[in-house]
């Protein structure tokens, strides 16, 4: 049992008296539950690959960095962290939005920009995926930012898509990739810490002073060496509210991020791995639905 485990090793000593449900992701499940010594924590239990040792080993990097989770305990497939306050920001953002509250739209998007650029601070010594604890990218001579087009074909292949994006569409997917793939190399080479899901749901944010700023970067389980526009590209592929896109970019250049020339372009074909990724979720997922009317709005802007 899970729970024998959380109070026995991960906790010893210590009983669980409640527990909440938080909203998760596809590939995890998290609960948060209090303690009998009024400490609060989060037990994230994976639902497809154990991710424990890399993220724990990532939160004891990012110590002094970002705000993110300290890590108890490993094990069983799951991982147990200290809970930290704050809002998802994507319920602040909404808020924002719905009161007119250019103010706080503002802080928060530069908030977020100032956080993405100090994870790109951190870097190893080549490009890849970390594949336990180690933290050590691989496989050697993996480039994560290319073969864009191999990539998007396998997922059309393999995954959802038929009867959902028409034959034209694959194909005009499938054109989109090949003619960005060469752009990439632009990129090959870069060794930063890449969050990979970096969006307002993975984000927790509090008024501090009057302010919002930043609280928490949570979920780092698919997080890699490479470069930080995929983390922008991510950032930035949905519609936010009026004033959080400028004030983002201007927070992440402000505490030095980097944007390239072309970076619209890169972050864009950078972000087509991950709505490609997306083909291969059940066709009812909220990701899937997503990624579909995010592809076609892409093809429609490159016509």
């Amino acid at each position: 049992m899970i729970w024998d485990w959380v109070e026995n090793t991960a906790l010893p000593g210590h009983r669980v008296t409640t527990k909440r449900e938080l909203t998760g992701g596809y590939s995890n499940h998290n609960v948060a539950f209090t303690t009998d010594t009024g400490d609060t924590y989060v037990l994230r239990r994976y639902l497809g690959d154990d991710a424990g040792a890399v993220e724990a080993a990532l939160a004891r990097r990012l110590a002094g960095v970002v705000p993110v989770p300290e890590v108890i305990a490993i094990g069983h497939g799951a991982l147990v962290s200290r809970f930290l306050p704050g809002r998802p920001l994507s319920e602040v953002l909404a808020d924002a939005e719905t009161d007119a509250d250019a103010t706080v739209v503002e802080d928060l998007g530069r908030s977020t920009g100032e956080t993405l650029a100090r994870i790109g601070t951190v870097s190893f010594a080549a490009p890849g995926f970390f594949a336990d604890g180690t933290l050590t990218p691989g496989p050697p001579g993996i480039e994560p930012a290319s073969g864009l087009d191999v990539f998007v074909d396998k997922c059309l292949a393999e995954g959802n898509a038929a009867g959902r994006l028409t034959d034209a569409e694959q194909r005009a997917l499938r054109t989109h990739a090949a003619r960005a793939t060469p752009l990439l190399t632009a990129v090959h080479g870069l060794r930063r810490l890449v969050h990979s899901d970096f969006n307002p749901k993975n984000l927790l944010a509090l008024e501090v002073d009057g302010r919002w700023r930043i609280s928490a970067v949570l979920d780092w389980e698919f997080a890699f060496s490479g470069p930080p526009l995929v983390d922008v590209g991510n950032m930035l592929r949905d519609p936010r509210p009026p004033g959080f896109a400028e004030a983002f970019l201007e927070g992440f250049r402000a505490q030095g991020g980097d944007l390239p020339p072309g970076w619209r372009a890169l972050s864009s074909a950078l972000d087509v791995y991950a709505l490609a990724a997306f083909l291969t979720r059940p066709p009812e997922h909220r990701y899937f639905q997503g990624a579909l009317a995010r592809i076609r709005d892409l093809l429609a802007s490159a016509d």
